[in-house]
């Protein structure tokens, strides 16, 4: 078994998320981190390439740096609950059927060339209407989960960005002086939507999933950009969501009780806040967090938590093999 496989925080933990999360994780209380399938895991993937995915070139990096950056706080604030019952929401787009998250990258895309849509317009996103997000979002099947949310996320995100940042997401991104902890805390402060903190037994626990990920989309998806050029990206954490989980339940890596599996398999709602879903998520985080080490460790060199992320949540994109994902009707993941 891997030494490091403890529940001590690296480099201290400014954002708050590993601490927060380890009593749950280490309790096990409905979910118990098996150390040796971690270990398997990395034995068996760490020199695995960074994952592609032809649908990336869907990102709007065809807009000017500070454009772009609005238009990825708009997508970052309806990345979340894809999942339903089919007919699921899917997106035609440029001769493919996209699902999930891929459905809103191609729906922002086509909103930009084909629609004309000014994403990147902080006073259009303030003035947002229901009947302009529905066309916006235009598809196959249930129209995506939690529309008024997403309504409401968008709206918050365009009247943040005109009354405190000149209408540019860019200005609070100089801000933090290309610190990404610093990024991530001030998204949280800034944009309630993206608040993902929940009290539980009288303490608070974080997660920070949208914010973070956030910074790291920003990071991967404009190399060389100075305005996404951040220093503390390995103190980022897992972005706990349900597709992470459910392929580390599939690897052996997270292991559900037996009521909480029945729960999950049979596909009942978790409610948010619940004591099982926060075991899921923070399961999620520290097993995640191992599983970097783990890795570090045999590349002999530092890889960043949201890389490993990256490779899970890429490998839940296939079907085969996977129970159900946990489900949770949530704005935070």
């Amino acid at each position: 078994m891997h030494t490091s496989f403890d529940f001590t925080l690296p480099q201290g933990d400014p954002l708050g998320v590993l601490s927060s999360t380890a009593p749950l994780a280490q309790a096990g209380r409905h979910v118990r981190i098996e150390a040796a399938a971690v270990e398997a895991f990395a034995a068996a993937h760490w020199n695995d390439p960074a994952p592609r995915h032809a649908e990336t070139a869907l990102h709007a990096t065809f807009l000017e740096p500070r454009r772009f950056l609005n238009y990825l706080l708009a997508l970052e604030s309806l990345n979340f609950s894809f999942w339903d019952d089919e007919p699921r929401w899917r997106v035609p787009y440029q001769g493919a059927r996209h699902d999930g998250y891929w459905a809103l990258v191609a729906a922002l895309h086509r909103a930009l060339k084909v629609d004309g849509v000014p994403l990147w317009d902080a006073r259009w996103l303030a003035g947002l209407r229901g009947a302009e997000l529905e066309l916006l979002l235009r598809g196959e099947g249930h129209a995506p989960p939690l529309m008024e949310s997403r309504l409401a996320n968008l709206r918050e995100a365009g009247q943040v960005l005109q009354s405190r940042w000149n209408g540019e997401f860019a200005n609070l991104v100089v801000s933090c002086g290309g610190e990404a902890v610093r990024l991530v805390r001030r998204i949280a402060e800034e944009f309630s939507s993206f608040r993902d903190e929940v009290r539980h037994e009288g303490r608070m626990v974080r997660f920070y999933k949208r914010a973070q990920i956030t910074v790291a989309d920003l990071s991967r998806l404009l190399p060389g950009e100075p305005l996404a050029r951040f220093s503390g990206l390995e103190r980022l954490t897992a972005f706990a969501d349900y597709k992470v989980p459910q392929v580390m339940r599939r690897e052996g890596m997270l292991v559900l009780d037996e009521a909480l599996a029945r729960t999950v398999d049979k596909m009942v709602e978790l409610r948010p806040g619940s004591e099982e879903e926060l075991a899921i998520r923070a399961a999620t985080v520290w097993a995640c967090e191992w599983l970097t080490r783990a890795v570090s460790a045999r590349r002999g060199a530092p890889v960043l938590a949201a890389d490993v992320d990256f490779l899970l949540w890429s490998a839940g994109q296939g079907k085969r093999g996977l129970a159900p994902y946990h489900r949770t009707r949530t704005v935070y993941y």
